[in-house]
């Protein structure tokens, strides 16, 4: 099995949000998680409010092997957590 960290959406039309999450590379994307990581609000007015994550999980995660997808990996560079 491949774990991947991608979003999750929820929310209504045109008012979106997503979860972090850690998905079998072959669930559907609104499918069942494996682990929540965080949460991503696109529409939050602070930076420091769109995007809330529990760090050592996603380390814990990358250790393990799990790929991120390239929206999450563009989220986790921008808060200083490295990604390959």
């Amino acid at each position: 099995m491949s774990a991947k960290i991608r979003l999750k959406r929820f929310g209504t039309k045109k008012r979106p949000f997503y979860r972090i999450v850690v998905v079998d590379s072959r669930a559907p994307r609104d499918g069942r998680a494996l682990d929540e990581l965080g949460l991503y609000h696109p529409i939050e007015a602070g930076e420091s409010e769109q995007l809330r994550f529990d760090e050592e999980k996603v380390r814990e995660w990358l250790r393990k092997g799990a790929q991120p997808s390239a929206t999450v990996k563009k989220l986790l560079n921008r808060s200083n957590v490295s990604v390959k």
